[in-house]
């Protein structure tokens, strides 16, 4: 018997070390071999989960821990390699729960509470996940997996320049993590750091050369950059590497136009019939799978797609539609004539900032590229900043103090500092231009405050057929809207701006506002373009009227549209669509 015991505790060492050397399919042969002679070998159970998650085996992975912790339920690490497994299977609050148990079992489980907060992440708990990751260093301040994720988590609560110091960290720790190097290129992206971006994911692929992710990346980067060739290669290089990417579809879907018999297409049915696929999966295929059958002028399955892939985004988000109306109402209130005229010349004198004002999808980004192509202007894009400064408006207690709330309290020194605070950041982003344009669309909730703080700059309100805007922004999946995705509560979003800019054109100055019809640009681009230069206070450049081969980073869902000439097929895009629209129809004409 001691024999046979000595066997296969040699036979499990070997292995582990051809687990650990990637020789994955030699230490499964050998698992199986030490399983069959002894069937409650927990050990070589668990390293076989392993190997089946490593070989994509994600129910074969689970079912084989799940003997061992029958046997063993409070083995921490087993817990803690569950939850790995079920986040790879996507099912990610049972992964939460894993980790949990794991936790409970074993407070000081590095790599259980790393791993949460990547789970977390997911999850868009950001703040939780930044908690855990900060946990995990205080036990080990060198554990390369925990610095990555709180990159990732600092990432998404804006806090770039502490993510790439985390990245930094991480890639001391271990130089060769690919996967470290991809984030931090995505964060320099962020910061506008475009060649040390694209530096740092082809670092990644010097690495790992089959890294999907990293191709995606430099993908979105070269499209934003007007590299739109190149980009389509990266991504058609990504999904020759892992043709199950779902996120690199949505991306090629974009930047491209498909044909009948498109292979990309096929690739996608596929997908999309096999079932299977984690939600977030489902309603990104969605989404691409519209854009496709759009190109092939297939406007009811698209649209069949565009009310699943919303349907699908819309249960994964949480929505406040009677807060989020009652902003408007709040704002009208606030703004009367009395107020604005009690305030007016006291804001910051720069005639630094155009801010460009609209719904998503009216022509915003269109009117930002005609102004950007003047070479005395530097198109920002879609600014945070005047957001960013109300936010921080505090009270005589140093609390904040909500929008708008705090509007009538505001004094000649505040209201200069807002307005000062807004111009020293955009400086910063002017690249040596005289003026600098914000294309925020949701500045309009702003318009009132921004001629009070900043008096001298040009506000363009952008404006596009309602229901052309509105369907734009169902076929859209957005980076941070909550009232596109589902079409009753996208016409009573839209009715309550239309409002609001009324009530702007009520209480405004005439003319303080110029209101540029997207309609009207299209079918006469130069007498538009001429006008918005104008506005801007700006001599008239012949270069704003090639627009589409100025190069400059378009950060919107709209960036590949802007890289073309003028084009008129957008006007009336609705009416393909008029059979499926009533729930917004109905709210835009009650």
């Amino acid at each position: 018997m001691t024999d046979v015991t000595l066997t296969l505790s040699q036979a499990l060492k070997i292995a582990v070390s051809a687990y650990n050397a990637g020789r994955l399919h030699q230490a499964e042969q050998l698992c199986q071999q030490i399983t069959a002679a002894q069937h409650d070998c927990l050990d070589a159970l668990h390293l076989l989960a392993l190997i089946h998650s490593r070989l994509g085996r994600g129910q074969k992975a689970l079912e084989s821990l799940d003997k061992v912790l029958m046997e063993r339920p409070d083995d921490a690490q087993a817990l803690s390699d569950r939850g790995g497994i079920l986040y790879a299977l996507r099912r990610l609050e049972g992964a939460v729960a894993s980790y949990d148990h794991a936790l409970a079992v074993q407070p000081d489980h590095v790599e259980a509470l790393s791993n949460r907060g990547g789970i977390l992440h997911a999850l868009a708990r950001y703040e939780e996940a930044l908690v855990n990751c900060d946990q995990a260093l205080t036990l080990e301040p060198g554990h390369a997996e925990a610095l990555s994720n709180r990159g990732n988590a600092l990432h998404q609560l804006k806090r770039f320049e502490e993510a790439v110091a985390s990245y930094d960290r991480a890639l001391i720790a271990r130089p060769d993590y690919a996967e470290a190097l991809s984030n931090r290129g995505n964060t320099l992206h962020e910061l506008r750091r475009f060649e040390a971006a694209l530096a740092s994911y082809q670092q990644a692929l010097a690495l790992e050369p089959d890294y999907p992710t990293a191709y995606n990346n430099i993908g979105s980067a070269l499209k934003e950059l007007g590299r739109l060739d190149e980009a389509r290669q990266s991504y058609i290089r990504a999904l020759d590497i892992d043709p199950n990417v779902i996120s690199v579809y949505v991306q090629l879907a974009d930047a491209k136009t498909f044909a009948a018999g498109d292979s990309h297409l096929a690739v996608m049915e596929k997908l999309s019939a096999k079932g299977g696929l984690a939600a977030a999966d489902r309603f990104r295929l969605d989404f691409a799978l519209a854009k496709a059958y759009a190109d092939l002028k297939n406007h009811r399955r698209s649209f069949q797609h565009l009310l699943s892939g919303n349907a699908g985004k819309r249960a994964t988000i949480s929505y406040d539609e009677n807060s989020a109306l009652a902003l408007f109402d709040r704002i009208a209130t606030t703004f009367t004539p009395e107020v604005l005229a009690s305030k007016l010349g006291m804001g910051d004198p720069s005639r630094q900032p155009i801010f460009i004002i609209g719904m998503p999808r009216s022509g915003t980004t269109l009117i930002e590229q005609i102004i950007a192509s003047h070479p005395l202007v530097h198109g920002a894009g879609e600014l945070k900043i005047f957001s960013d400064v109300v936010r921080h408006v505090r009270g005589l207690d140093g609390n904040a103090i909500a929008y708008p709330e705090f509007v009538p309290a505001l004094d000649a020194a505040t209201l200069k500092q807002i307005g000062a605070h807004y111009v020293a950041a955009v400086r910063d982003l002017a690249c040596g231009r005289h003026r600098v344009t914000d294309k925020m669309p949701s500045n309009f909730f702003f318009a009132g405050l921004i001629h009070l703080a900043l008096p001298n700059a040009k506000i363009i309100h952008a404006v596009r057929d309602p229901i052309d805007t509105c369907v734009s922004c169902f076929s859209k999946l957005f980076a941070e809207q909550n009232h596109t995705y589902d079409l009753g509560e996208l016409g009573r979003y839209y009715k309550a701006y239309q409002r609001l800019m009324e009530h702007w054109q009520r209480v405004l100055p005439a003319g303080r506002i110029l209101h540029v019809s997207y309609e009207k640009v299209v079918a006469d681009l130069e007498a538009e373009a001429s006008r918005i230069i104008a506005h801007c206070g700006l001599d008239w450049d012949e270069r704003c009227l090639a627009f589409h081969k100025t190069e400059r980073l378009v950060k919107t869902v709209s960036a590949t549209q802007v890289r073309r000439p003028i084009y008129r097929s957008a006007v009336g895009r609705w009416r393909a669509y008029e059979p499926f629209l009533a729930p917004l129809l109905v709210e835009l004409r009650g």
